[in-house]
């Protein structure tokens, strides 16, 4: 089995770190030492190993930068998610941190946000049709060509592929898969001969990856846009994970990054 793409989670929270720092010292003053400065980090979901290591990187740099920062979890919900960044837009916060449960829909739910000067970074996904301050997230086009040929390359550059996509609407599925789609175009002997989405959620992706391998049963690749779905594959594959079947995921978290099989 293999695994794309770096550790996201650090990354985006050293980028996060330097965000609430700017938070921070753009209160100044007599007033940043009688009121601390404020940020909301509104995430689609939790249930998901890493938007933990997310939120547990961004609380890290929140301490160390002097920043109060609420964690909301809109649970893949994108009526949650709006009524959670109404009520921050109402609340006095200083900062919004973003990752949109969609990426289209999350720009009408940011506009107030925007309209009260309230700054707004996007963290892993875009939020299409706003002006945010920053979007902070990894290339994720260019790690879904690194994807395809790091699969093709297990597979010898010949086989049968299936995708296992993530949450539909979201930036980070979307281009996930457009560059893997661009990459596997190198490879003419691969064939794609399934997508269907997964959800990024690791029970689904087993349902999911079980179905479409009973359907194609001569498949020998899979690339999952996240590495929970990748590890759900592993689990419908059982002993073929690996042998008769590469899996390549993307996110680089702890259990991913355990998954990998030494180089020999």
């Amino acid at each position: 089995m293999k695994f794309s793409s770096p550790r996201k989670a650090a990354v985006l929270t050293m980028s996060l770190a330097l965000v609430l720092s700017a938070t921070a010292c753009n209160r100044g003053g007599d007033e940043a030492s009688e009121d601390s400065a404020s940020a909301t980090l509104a995430l689609s979901t939790l249930n998901n190993p890493f938007f933990v290591e997310l939120r547990d990187g961004a609380e890290e740099a929140a301490e160390a930068a002097g920043i109060d920062l609420e964690v909301v979890d809109a649970q893949n919900d994108s009526a949650t998610q709006t009524n959670q960044l109404a009520t921050a837009a109402t609340s006095g916060t200083d900062a919004v941190l973003i990752n949109p449960v969609d990426s289209d829909a999350a720009a009408a739910s940011v506009a107030p946000l925007i309209e009260a000067d309230i700054p707004v970074v996007a963290v892993d996904r875009a939020v299409n049709g706003a002006e945010v301050q920053s979007l902070v997230s990894s290339d994720n086009i260019a790690g879904g060509r690194q994807a395809a040929d790091e699969l093709a390359a297990a597979m010898g550059e010949a086989g049968q592929v299936i995708v296992l996509q993530g949450v539909a609407g979201t930036s980070a599925s979307r281009d996930r898969g457009a560059g893997f789609g661009e990459g596997l175009a190198a490879y003419p002997d691969i064939e794609v001969v399934a997508m269907q989405t997964a959800n990024f959620d690791r029970a689904e992706a087993l349902n999911v990856a079980t179905n479409l391998l009973q359907a194609n049963p001569d498949v020998t690749g899979i690339f999952a846009e996240n590495d929970e779905m990748a590890l759900g594959a592993i689990q419908a594959l059982g002993d073929r994970a690996g042998s008769e079947v590469s899996v390549v995921g993307f996110d680089g978290t702890e259990a991913g990054l355990a998954a990998i099989e030494p180089e020999p």
